[in-house]
């Protein structure tokens, strides 16, 4: 059996090839493990760009809505910066973890 692998091996095509495969896959400056690096880092950046298209998407439709209704407008001013009306005071309430008031 021995024989035989060696005989194969013993081939100049085949030993030329097997160093051609081998310098490809570890050697290169494009080997295998730089590729899947690089491939990984694409897949990352896609997600990424795909994350911001839809927050892009979504903020765009709540600037339309704020510059079309004013009730939205003046809801949104009233929840995120606190704004009121000279006659109201506001309230603010601190919400806990559940788990942590388990006793």
């Amino acid at each position: 059996m021995w024989a035989k692998i060696f005989k194969i091996l013993k081939n100049k095509y085949v030993l030329a090839s097997l160093v051609f495969l081998i310098w490809i896959i570890f050697f290169d400056e494009n080997d295998f493990f730089t590729r899947r690096h690089i491939n990984k880092d694409l897949k990352n950046k896609r997600e990424q760009r795909d994350f911001y298209r839809a927050e892009i998407r979504k903020d765009s439709l709540l600037i339309h809505k704020l510059e079309t209704d004013i009730k939205a407008l003046e809801k949104y001013a009233r929840e995120e910066y606190l704004m009121k009306k000279d006659n109201e005071d506001i309230f603010l309430f601190n919400s806990r973890d559940s788990s942590s008031n388990i006793q």
